[in-house]
């Protein structure tokens, strides 16, 4: 029934421009209070307190349910024409803050449905927030488990507290600070106030998602690129590191984290690759300079802007763009990818192992900002990429038997696991060429992406349904 009201500011929006599509709006509200308010009738009398391992239900259920409805003004906007494969397809897309698109021309949308994408995506990065907090940890796989003596809203092993609601409400008000002053700034840098809503929504999300074609690349602007990267590296950080330096008044939590540090010094050596690449091939090396900076900062936080269609770029660069984003942004941020934390935590275990064929009986333990890891914690990162690596294999096989080519198939799955968003081969531009099958591959990709993949097997366990 709350999520019905998310249908009200773009309706207002076209009522406000007159573009015709109020009706669309009004009816997914209409059809959505109806759907909860059953369901309210049917279960108001259930008092049973939620315990920790509902969570995982909960958020598979509401991510599914309410990615489906989301999808109801895509499917009957006659300015769209899309099928209802495409309709869910840019529905999650928007909702797991991937940022792939089915839509071919939306500079000819309504107003109120570019706002509309733009909003999902914002809505689908607030729910990553509450996600990293309420339920990850429970996994163990998750960054957010080792400030769990630190983060004021813990998880208890019982059941989920009210002190999880706090918690979720000192984050979102962290997001929401991130997205007003991303609007203002791209509000500064030359946009209309329209155009810097939309987009600092989709930037603070790390979705990607435009109202243009061309991306960021329409405006062609530098202020808006500069902007566009320092809110695309503040999102893609850790928001409980963003909640302590706001509490402490000092930056001092940033620099100490040693997953920030990594983060910032992978970025910059992506950086210079993509610029020495592309300064071979053209005599501009401002320019080259420019493009790099801002795709491999895009990339590598999976947010998915870009000024220029990078496919195309010589050598390695495209290649580079979608492995990097791979390892993904901060863990807990909106960011998507193995996480930054779990690719430091890989190095050093195998760190480990060289130095122990050195030394057989030494002991060398692992440490993330001068914290011991558990052998609990390694495993759990061992266990996930394992299940990762498997699920990214399964969904390539099941695009390669579409009929796509190698490299189409692998960007595709590559963008929908990582929840980045432009792809290589035939996707370079938008996913519209897709089959059926594949774009329903792809939707479940994006959506184990977003729930760590884990959050999701778990429900398939017979050892989880046991009391």
């Amino acid at each position: 029934m709350f999520f019905s009201a998310t249908m009200l500011p773009p309706l207002f929006v076209s009522v406000f421009y007159q573009d015709g599509a109020h009706a669309i709006f009004i009816k997914a509200a209409v059809v959505i209070f109806a759907s909860g308010f059953s369901l309210w009738l049917l279960f108001r009398h259930f008092t049973e307190a939620l315990r920790t391992k509902d969570g995982f239900l909960v958020t598979v259920l509401c991510y599914i349910t309410l990615g489906c409805f989301s999808a109801l003004p895509f499917a009957d906007s006659p300015n769209t024409a899309l099928t209802l494969a495409d309709a869910l397809f840019e529905s999650f897309s928007g909702l797991t803050t991937t940022g792939a698109t089915v839509i071919i021309g939306l500079e000819s949308l309504p107003q109120s449905l570019l706002y509309y994408r733009q909003q999902l995506q914002w809505l689908g990065g607030m729910g990553i927030i509450v996600l990293a907090v309420a339920v990850l940890p429970m996994l163990g796989i998750g960054g957010m488990q080792l400030y769990r003596t630190e983060t004021p809203g813990p998880v208890k092993d019982s059941k989920l507290t009210p002190r999880i609601k706090q918690t979720a409400m000192a984050l979102w008000s962290i997001y929401l600070s991130l997205t007003i002053a991303c609007c203002a700034a791209y509000w500064i840098a030359g946009m209309s106030f329209f155009q810097a809503l939309c987009h600092s929504f989709s930037t603070v999300a790390i979705g990607g998602f435009s109202t243009f074609d061309a991306s960021l690349g329409h405006f062609n602007s530098p202020a808006i690129e500069i902007v566009a990267i320092v809110f695309m590296l503040l999102s893609s950080l850790n928001f409980a590191l963003h909640f302590f330096c706001y509490r402490d008044r000092s930056l001092r939590a940033y620099w100490r984290d040693e997953e920030v540090r990594s983060f910032f010094i992978f970025i910059l050596i992506a950086i210079f690759i993509a610029t020495l690449i592309l300064s071979g091939s053209s005599d501009d090396g401002w320019q080259s300079f420019r493009l790099a900076a801002f795709h491999v900062v895009s990339m590598l936080t999976t947010t998915g802007f870009v000024t220029d269609n990078f496919a195309d770029w010589p050598n390695i660069v495209p290649y580079l763009l979608i492995l990097g984003a791979f390892v993904g942004a901060c863990a807990g941020s909106t960011g998507g990818g193995l996480k930054v934390i779990r690719v430091l935590l890989l190095y050093k275990q195998g760190l480990r192992e060289i130095h122990r064929l050195i030394h057989p009986n030494a002991i060398f333990p692992i440490k993330i900002s001068h914290r011991v890891m558990t052998d609990n914690v390694m495993e759990a990162v061992w266990g996930f990429c394992s299940i990762y690596v498997f699920v990214f294999v399964l969904l390539l096989l099941v695009l390669l038997g579409t009929g796509a080519d190698f490299l189409t198939a692998f960007s595709s799955v590559a963008a929908a696991l990582n929840n980045l968003g432009p792809g290589l081969g035939s996707v370079a531009e938008n996913y519209a060429s897709l089959t059926d099958p594949a774009k329903g591959a792809m939707v479940v990709g994006m959506v184990l992406g977003r729930l760590e993949i884990f959050t999701i097997l778990v429900l398939f366990t017979g050892m989880y349904w046991r009391k």
